[in-house]
């Protein structure tokens, strides 16, 4: 099984309930480093402009860069649910190692604090609270139900199975695991 996120573009306010709830729930201090991120994709000259939103975390892909990219194997993939996780105590660091893993992410999942010897961070898609059949916070907090996560075959069978948003770009080499639904 792979979990998914769905993102609903037309729904999005660009509120950042998600980011602060992720920043919140993970006990994230403030900073660049946010495993949760709202672009704001602006279009057009007056009169005739557009606005939209972009939700971004890690999309837990099926064949993940980073996990590829990373020298000492601290990124794995989960079998039982295809989530994506970073191991701080084997990972280098940023200055140790340069950040590969964040320059092999077209989605620039991977985080670092500001700090000399930050470790990798990113979205574990809060997987200590699918344990208690809840999903992941950023979706829990949404206050315009503009996202949702659970199993890909059931997200694309309630959402379709549209993979590109104003904004993101899929990339068939790697499959992040997000459903879109592109204002």
């Amino acid at each position: 099984m792979q979990l998914a996120f769905y993102f609903n573009q037309t729904r999005c306010i660009g509120c950042y309930t998600c980011v602060i709830a992720c920043k919140d729930w993970n006990n994230l201090p403030s900073g660049p480093a946010s495993w949760r991120r709202v672009i704001t994709i602006e279009k057009g000259k007056f009169s005739n402009v557009s606005v939209a939103f972009l939700s971004m975390g890690c999309f837990h892909c099926t064949n993940p860069p980073c996990m590829a990219a990373c020298p000492t194997n601290a990124i794995t993939k989960r079998g039982e649910d295809g989530i994506v996780i970073v191991d701080k105590e084997i990972c280098l660091g940023k200055d140790k190692c340069g950040m590969i893993c964040k320059d092999a992410c077209p989605y620039d999942a991977p985080q670092f604090e500001d700090r000399f010897d930050a470790k990798m961070q990113k979205c574990n898609m809060c997987f200590d609270r699918w344990i208690e059949r809840k999903k992941p916070i950023c979706v829990d907090s949404c206050l315009t139900r503009a996202l949702d996560a659970g199993p890909l075959q059931e997200i694309q069978a309630i959402y379709g199975d549209i993979r590109e948003a104003k904004g993101f770009l899929y990339s068939p080499k790697v499959r992040p695991s997000v459903v879109f639904k592109p204002k």
